[in-house]
């Protein structure tokens, strides 16, 4: 049980194993619907990342989604009996506890994944986001906000699931306290507290306990990022680079690359290795 960071709104959530190939499908019991976890049903983009069907949406997927690809994790149902995913913490780690926690089965299956053979790029104002080859997954981010606590920062994240749990899942989200009124008036974060949000003032930070990382912030990027691109529907082997990128730019470099396939080969990976 939890509470949407945008609607307020309490919600049930349970993980449960799917079969092979079925990907992650979110259910909303409450309208008897689902919808896949891929970035073709992405209906926006604003303060979070929303998936949607006929209808139906399910709103702040980026945080489960995170974990869930963080930890390796291909097939999968998650039912929510409200119109977003819990926010928890404000990090990917409650998920992470929960899914270890439950325990997770290895399925006989090849695992597809897209290898990355010639670069892709998408660049907007003075923000870009781009993918290039590379032998394996890695994430470079590079922050730098008009904020003295997130001036330049950079931060380089290789894919492996002892990294993600220790360097990336508990990082939190974080907003400005002077935007808080502009969310309100969009009808967004009414669940948000300084229990699940990190908030900054013009010098400093409100949350009384401080960071659990000096550089927590670009962790939580990178956080978002995992979870943005697991929307692929399959992994990726090749390095991101991303300046000041956010949910949008995520989404429309994972629809890039399924838009150029010929900037990519399919590859299957068991456990001796990948197999072409």
């Amino acid at each position: 049980m939890g509470v949407g960071l945008h609607t307020g709104i309490n919600v049930s959530l349970r993980l449960s194993p799917a079969p092979p190939d079925s990907g992650i499908v979110f259910i909303r019991n409450d309208k008897k619907t689902s919808v896949n976890a891929r970035v073709g049903n992405i209906v926006a983009t604003d303060y979070s990342s929303t998936l949607g069907l006929n209808g139906s949406s399910i709103q702040t997927v980026e945080h489960l989604l995170a974990a869930i690809a963080g930890l390796h994790i291909d097939n999968l149902y998650v039912e929510v009996d409200s119109p977003e995913v819990p926010i928890m913490d404000g990090s990917a780690y409650p998920f992470v506890e929960l899914i270890l926690r439950s325990g997770v089965i290895q399925q006989d299956k090849i695992k597809p994944h897209i290898k990355i053979v010639e670069p892709i790029e998408i660049i907007e104002r003075d923000r870009y986001i781009r993918i290039e080859p590379s032998p394996f997954p890695a994430i470079t981010y590079l922050m730098d906000f008009d904020h003295p606590l997130l001036n330049k920062q950079r931060f380089v994240y290789h894919y492996s699931i002892d990294s993600f749990i220790k360097e990336i899942a508990p990082a939190r989200t974080f907003g400005f306290l002077k935007d808080v009124i502009t969310l309100q008036e969009k009808g967004l974060g009414k669940g948000g507290s300084l229990n699940n949000v990190i908030i900054l003032g013009d010098l400093e930070i409100l949350n009384e306990e401080g960071l659990r990382y000096d550089d927590e912030f670009i962790r939580h990027k990178v956080l978002d990022l995992i979870g943005d691109m697991s929307l692929l529907s399959m992994s990726f082997i090749g390095h991101i680079t991303a300046y000041r990128s956010g949910h949008n730019l995520n989404t429309r470099l994972a629809t890039a690359i399924l838009d150029n396939s010929d900037k990519w080969i399919e590859v299957g990976q068991s456990e001796k290795g990948l197999i072409v």
